[in-house]
């Protein structure tokens, strides 16, 4: 016996009540996981403050918090919501301005906290569907390892200790972040 799951829309996700968990929609599936912890919080704040000030102090667009999601794919719908996101100021006039759903299209960059219920292999998913929509910079945040690790398309993983320091390049010259600011 076959048995054909229901897929979801992206208008039927955003009209979700609010019942305490995040949820986002892979290729029409619902996936859904618990509010994260304080030090997650405490780690996408420290990169998103330095991401967001850079930005505003050299108009180069928009970033958006977490769990804002980005429809990337459509029918079946796929929506993803990163910890932080940074969207060109062209792209944000091009989208005129305000869009009151989820944001039509990938971000060009993307950042992601792992969180201590997070499956590495569900991680690995979702920096590869970010990448395949065309998101230029995957920076992805382990706590647990303390490291960074940035990925682009067609290029090797970088993996940046406490020692080391991001560079937002090529999507944000200019933008540089000592790795263990954003785990102090």
């Amino acid at each position: 016996m076959v048995v054909q799951t229901q897929l979801m829309t992206a208008d039927e996700l955003l009209a979700l009540p609010d019942d305490s968990y995040r949820y986002e929609l892979v290729r029409g599936e619902l996936r859904k996981a618990p509010l994260d912890g304080a030090e997650h919080g405490i780690v996408s704040l420290h990169i998103a403050v330095e991401l967001v000030d850079f930005v505003k102090r050299n108009n180069l667009g928009t970033v958006l918090a977490a769990n804002v999601g980005f429809l990337i794919e459509s029918n079946p719908d796929h929506v993803r919501a990163p910890d932080a996101a940074f969207i060109r100021r062209e792209r944000v006039e091009a989208a005129g301005g305000r869009v009151t759903g989820y944001w039509p299209g990938p971000p060009d960059l993307a950042i992601e906290v792992i969180s201590p219920h997070d499956r590495y292999t569900e991680v690995a998913e979702k920096v590869a569907d970010w990448l395949a929509s065309g998101v230029q910079l995957v920076i992805l945040v382990d706590p647990r390892r303390r490291a960074v690790t940035c990925h682009a398309p067609g290029q090797a993983p970088v993996t940046l200790t406490e020692q080391e320091t991001l560079d937002g390049s090529p999507v944000l010259p200019g933008w540089q972040m000592p790795v263990r600011d954003i785990f102090a």
